[in-house]
């Protein structure tokens, strides 16, 4: 976005209090022809405003009526915002996927659908391999965004004082789609106040946002263990999986044997990366119907879920340096806000990947469901709290804000995705902004062990 447009917002904020009143978060998207009707079954691939349909009629807009602190007295004194990259190109691995899909469309597609035809005679194969999960200019725009919705929820934090006193610390991972969207993310801050004259350093640190190429056992045992996610491939052999199979190649005209689990989940994500990128309805999307997307988001958070989240313990337990890390920056804020200092450290951006989100929310204990996801309960799972679409779109973030509220009271909420959470396990009433004392002993055990090391060190087991 230009220079002078962020000026006129910053001059719109200067004068005006932009708050929403009413968020229609019961908009219905499929009733615009603009959103594909299967835009909320996307999962990782999805658009940070399918979560929060409001931002679709204002990208700006925020509700701090989500902030429920028990008595005015509090004050926020601390703010730790773990946030996904933006909106991005397709892998180079899933571009190879997409123009053999392409090509095969081109070349045997016999199916009358007016959609089919304007695929093989007006759409082109624009992905190239070296695009690479490359950021896109959506997601530039993604962190520009979150970075003024954040600042006009926590005005006292994420402040142009705070900024020019070195308050705010920015981290990030060294890929460069998290780079440049820390550096978006600071540039929506530093366009909203027209500061130009300063620098404002990121660091970068894979040992923190990306601990999981790190972590030795989990490596071995789950990312490089072709049999780590045998749930995973039995569900892509099964019958839901095989039945949107046929259904695609019955709507392309080509036979079965034509489409593999791997030609339908590169047509899935042509639809998803079309809309998220140029908020085009693409003729790819008609591809599937409803229950074919259902299908495909179960096939992916079955992959997340025995990747990255509870499928085995040391999915979880990778994340231990950035729970460690989480509660040591909170601490520090706690003791000097109660000692009557000024907090050193007011916000702390700390940028990186699904896969840096996912584990530390499954550590934490978030959205677990009674049963595994597996390959044979598709059915009984769609009621499943477990869904990558609500908790992991383009940007996601979890923000943890720290309350001072007198005389020792001290108070954290957790937000996901600019909503507010509960932190599981906590059943007070006023869980929803829990005494910090009290979300420490509940997660004690992991704040006195979950060591980094120890965890992932790769035990050899006796022949």
């Amino acid at each position: 976005m230009p220079a002078a447009v962020w000026k006129l917002i910053a001059l719109y904020f200067t004068t005006t209090v932009h708050v929403c009143c009413c968020f229609r978060n019961d908009v219905k998207l499929q009733d615009n022809p603009n959103i594909p009707a299967i835009a909320k079954y996307f999962t990782t691939k999805g658009r940070y405003e399918e979560v929060n349909p409001y931002l679709i009629e204002d990208i700006l807009a925020v509700n701090r009526s989500i902030l429920q602190p028990p008595s005015a007295q509090c004050r926020e004194i601390h703010l730790t915002a773990i946030i996904r990259h933006g909106t991005r190109y397709p892998t180079s691995k899933n571009v190879k996927k997409m123009q053999k899909l392409y090509e095969l469309v081109k070349s045997r597609a016999a199916g009358k659908e007016s959609w089919l035809r304007e695929i093989q005679t007006q759409w082109t194969m624009w992905y190239t391999e070296d695009m690479d999960g490359r950021l896109v200019q959506k997601g530039v725009n993604d962190h520009r965004h979150l970075a003024v919705r954040l600042s006009k929820l926590f005005p006292s934090l994420i402040s142009e004082e705070k900024l020019r006193g070195g308050f705010i610390q920015f981290i990030t991972s060294s890929k460069h789609r998290c780079v440049n969207s820390t550096l978006s993310f600071k540039a929506g801050l530093t366009e909203l106040w027209a500061i130009t004259d300063e620098e404002f350093d990121h660091a970068v640190n894979d040992a923190l946002m990306r601990f999981f190429d790190q972590c030795t056992r989990f490596v071995e045992e789950v990312d490089n263990n072709p049999s780590a996610l045998s749930e995973v491939d039995l569900f892509r052999q099964g019958p839901e999986m095989t039945r949107v199979q046929e259904k695609i190649a019955d709507r392309l005209g080509v036979p079965y044997n034509d489409i593999t689990d791997d030609m339908a989940e590169a047509a899935f994500y042509l639809c998803a990366y079309e809309f998220a990128i140029k908020t085009v309805n693409s003729p790819w999307c008609r591809l599937f119907d409803e229950v074919d997307a259902q299908v495909m988001e179960y096939a992916n958070d079955l992959k997340q879920f025995w990747k990255r989240s509870y499928g085995y313990d040391i999915n979880s337990k990778s994340s231990c340096i950035l729970f460690h890390d989480l509660f040591s920056r909170l601490d520090n804020a706690a003791s000097e806000s109660k000692s009557g200092q000024q907090v050193t450290e007011a916000v702390t951006v700390q940028v990186g990947h699904a896969e840096t989100i996912l584990p530390l929310l499954t550590l934490l204990g978030f959205f677990k469901d009674s049963d595994a996801l597996k390959s044979t309960n598709y059915a009984s799972q769609t009621q499943r709290s477990f869904r990558t679409s609500h908790m992991l779109p383009y940007a996601a973030n979890l923000v943890l804000v720290l309350y001072d509220c007198g005389g020792g009271d001290l108070r954290l909420q957790p937000l996901l995705n600019e909503k507010p959470v509960t932190f599981p396990g906590l059943t007070d009433p006023r869980a929803s902004v829990p005494l910090y004392e009290d979300v420490k002993e509940h997660y004690r055990e992991l704040l006195q062990g979950c060591d980094f090391e120890t965890e992932c060190q790769l035990f050899k087991h006796p022949a």
